[in-house]
């Protein structure tokens, strides 16, 4: 995809995988729309990245919220590129401690931020794009975040690895939908990456799970992530893909 006289919209765009994908494109000159939800720093970020960064404000499962975040970058140029990476997680085990049923509630909230809000922004944003004229043989891509945890989901991780599962399911799905509209979709498959996620945890931990991973023995970093998502984006055979991004690691059950 020539990026040129285009957009791009980054949604989780605030911090981690989302501000890594931000920073890659804006170093290639191309305006960018970072969507956030209204509680993140995603206004002094933006005001930090410089004025090829727009932040706007939007929960990615509100129809309304997210069309209106694609109106702000259509402003600019067509929205030629998304990168999808909101999300979040939650712990439910299948039975609790005292061998009671999980928490339903608490899986339904991660399906439908994770699973749901990705087929939100990928419909929203695949109905603008089919309205552009081609830009030689395409005429735009999305990319989702799915996780290796789409296959080897950890105790404890019910909802975020059934809702990534799904992404991957979603995937070839859609771009075999698209692909007559000349609209790419793939997904990128992060295994441990240093993101506000993991910061939370003590340096043990973390320094535990870098050493999970074979080669480079490190968590990933964003820009890793972000440089992955602007090859996609520029390679017009990526189509229907999900490609792993973890070091080799295949994680355990713990």
């Amino acid at each position: 995809m020539d990026m040129s006289n285009a957009t791009a919209l980054v949604t989780g765009g605030a911090s981690g995988l989302g501000l890594g994908t931000v920073k890659e494109f804006i170093s290639r000159g191309v305006p960018t729309v970072m969507v956030d939800l209204p509680t993140s720093d995603g206004i002094e970020i933006a005001r930090e990245l410089g004025e090829l960064v727009t932040f706007m404000p939007a929960d990615i499962t509100d129809t309304e919220q997210f069309d209106a975040a694609l109106d702000t970058a259509e402003k600019t140029a067509p929205v030629r590129a998304v990168v999808h990476c909101a999300g979040r997680a939650a712990t439910v085990r299948v039975l609790d401690k005292g061998g009671n049923p999980g928490d339903i509630e608490q899986y339904q909230g991660v399906i439908k931020t994770n699973l749901v809000g990705s087929f939100n922004v990928l419909r929203l944003s695949a109905s603008r794009m089919v309205k552009y004229e081609a830009s030689v043989e395409e005429r735009g891509v999305v990319i989702m975040t799915a996780s290796v945890a789409a296959w080897e989901g950890q105790i404890g991780q019910m909802p975020y690895a059934s809702s990534k599962a799904g992404i991957v399911g979603m995937t070839i799905c859609a771009a075999r939908d698209l692909a007559r509209k000349q609209v790419r979709v793939n997904s990128i498959a992060p295994g441990i990456f240093d993101t506000p996620g993991l910061g939370r945890h003590s340096q043990e931990v973390r320094d535990g799970l870098a050493a999970q991973v074979p080669h480079p023995s490190r968590m990933g970093v964003p820009s890793e992530f972000g440089h992955l998502a602007l090859s996609i984006v520029e390679n017009p055979m990526i189509n229907g893909e999900t490609i792993r991004i973890d070091g080799a690691i295949r994680m355990s059950a713990r």
